[in-house]
């Protein structure tokens, strides 16, 4: 749960919740700590007051020797006492326990004085009345300071209850602190990474994001989304500038061949009608130049068929191909030249293998140019290895050799047209180049690895057929052709 971000907002926000809670249960359990002690208070305060009408009727005993007033006394000393046994350890916890038995002993001792004299035992001496007034006003002084300190701690409760919100406020300025720092390093500092990220892109800058990802939250997996983004609007890029220049190169090179292919054609007229009408009365030397005019004359008839293939902008008509057939028959084209050159040749194709929507020629040329590369990247021979699969939605079919390798800083070109990494007179460095954008037509691509002295691998990726598409291309050519024959 703690590895995204939802998890840790709701862990967060369950913590505050219950802070927040425990908070206000301990604040409540505050005031009604306090409403108690104030009411305590109370109760200690009836107390002082029984005790001060307990002197009020013993003042006027002793000054009037009526003995009705002590008599009317008792009642309050009654509920004095009922006071007492009520809140013994309340008084005990204000006073402490060793005043508060003083404190009893007085007032029993003043009880005693008090009930004696009221049941007529006469007028008391000066020392008797002495003492009266003495526990008298050892139980007012006892029920005064009582009555203080109570007070002293409901108004020290009091200016913490205060403080407490003050408390409060400091805690959730301090969870929101928190939460502010959270969304900063989570989610504000990647979003203005992939915001900056985002305006380079758009410059055509495809760097991924430089953000180490501890976990696998939802900044994490959109970061890692748009770096993957990223390479594949890299990789698109390259791919579209690459058809573009084909495209700009191929309608240049159009105009070339179209322009050479007559002159051509003359040359080799012309030398072949001078070979067959004039082959007793030319020397030997005349003979083989004039041979070697016409071995040059098909050599740039050659080039010129290359020039005119890679220069074909028009969509040839598919049709559904096994690409496994393809496959082997352009194997069995080049046969004798494997034999002569030494190289063994090697299939490996996974059942089934679906049809894909392709035209046959093209196809044959694709694979016909990468048998022809791994041939010559194998000059003393060597092994060709042609594995095929499918992954339901995509035919890939990988050819290995082991032959010299590419060097990584040819690897970037070895697509672009005239770009060879053959000798001179052996490449017109088209090949790869046709071979890219017929299979760029057929909806695919090609992927190439290479190791120096370790071999190459071309691996090509072309469609799975589908079956829906392909019924309702045909249905719609079907009424294409029949739409004419209404209108007439």
């Amino acid at each position: 749960m703690l590895n995204t971000i939802r998890g840790r907002i709701l862990v967060m926000s369950a913590i505050i919740l219950l802070f927040i809670c425990s908070l206000g249960i301990h604040y409540w359990w505050w005031m009604s700590t306090v409403q108690q002690k104030l009411l305590l208070s109370e109760q200690f305060e009836d107390l002082f007051n029984d005790i001060l009408e307990i002197r009020r009727f013993e003042k006027n005993y002793l000054l009037y020797s009526n003995p009705r007033s002590l008599q009317e006394s008792h009642d309050y000393l009654q509920r004095a006492e009922g006071l007492l046994k009520a809140h013994e350890k309340d008084i005990q916890r204000v006073i402490g326990p060793q005043d508060y038995q003083a404190f009893l002993k007085e007032f029993a001792a003043y009880k005693a004085l008090i009930y004696r004299y009221s049941q007529g035992a006469g007028a008391p001496d000066p020392q008797q009345m002495q003492r009266i007034r003495d526990h008298g006003k050892l139980l007012v002084d006892f029920s005064r300071r009582l009555l203080d300190r109570k007070r002293q701690r409901i108004h020290k409760a009091l200016k913490l209850s205060y403080r407490f919100p003050l408390a409060m406020m400091g805690v959730v300025a301090l969870a929101l602190m928190g939460i502010f720092r959270f969304v900063s390093a989570y989610l504000l500092r990647p979003l203005a990474v992939l915001r900056e990220t985002t305006s380079r892109v758009a410059k055509g800058d495809f760097r991924p994001i430089p953000y180490q990802c501890d976990s696998q939250d939802e900044i994490c997996l959109l970061i890692n989304a748009f770096n993957r983004m990223a390479q594949e609007l890299e990789t698109n890029q390259e791919a579209l500038i690459q058809s573009r220049k084909i495209a700009a190169l191929g309608t240049f090179t159009a105009g070339i061949a179209h322009e050479l292919n007559n002159p051509l054609n003359n040359i080799y007229l012309t030398a072949e009608m001078l070979l067959e009408d004039h082959e007793k009365s030319l020397e030997p030397e005349a003979r083989e130049l004039v041979l070697d005019v016409l071995n040059q004359a098909e050599r740039a008839a050659e080039i010129v068929k290359g020039l005119l293939d890679f220069s074909r902008t028009d969509r040839p008509s598919f049709e559904e191909v096994d690409v496994r057939k393809v496959v082997q028959q352009t194997a069995r084209l080049l046969k004798n030249q494997l034999m002569l050159t030494g190289t063994h040749l090697e299939m490996h194709i996974e059942d089934p293998i679906p049809p894909i929507r392709g035209h046959w020629r093209n196809l044959e040329q694709v694979f016909l140019n990468l048998f022809l590369n791994a041939i010559q990247a194998m000059p003393q021979g060597g092994e060709i290895q042609v594995r095929m699969g499918c992954d339901g939605k995509m035919v890939r079919i990988d050819v290995t050799d082991n032959g010299l390798g590419i060097r990584p800083e040819d690897l970037e070109h070895i697509f672009e047209p005239f770009y060879t990494t053959k000798g001179v007179g052996r490449g017109t460095g088209l090949g790869l180049s046709v071979t890219y954008s017929l299979i760029r037509k057929h909806g695919g691509h090609i992927e190439v690895q290479s190791q120096v002295g370790s071999g190459t691998t071309f691996s090509v990726f072309l469609p799975v057929l589908n079956v829906e598409e392909e019924t309702a291309e045909e249905t719609s050519r079907g009424e294409n052709d029949v739409a004419p024959g209404r209108d007439r």
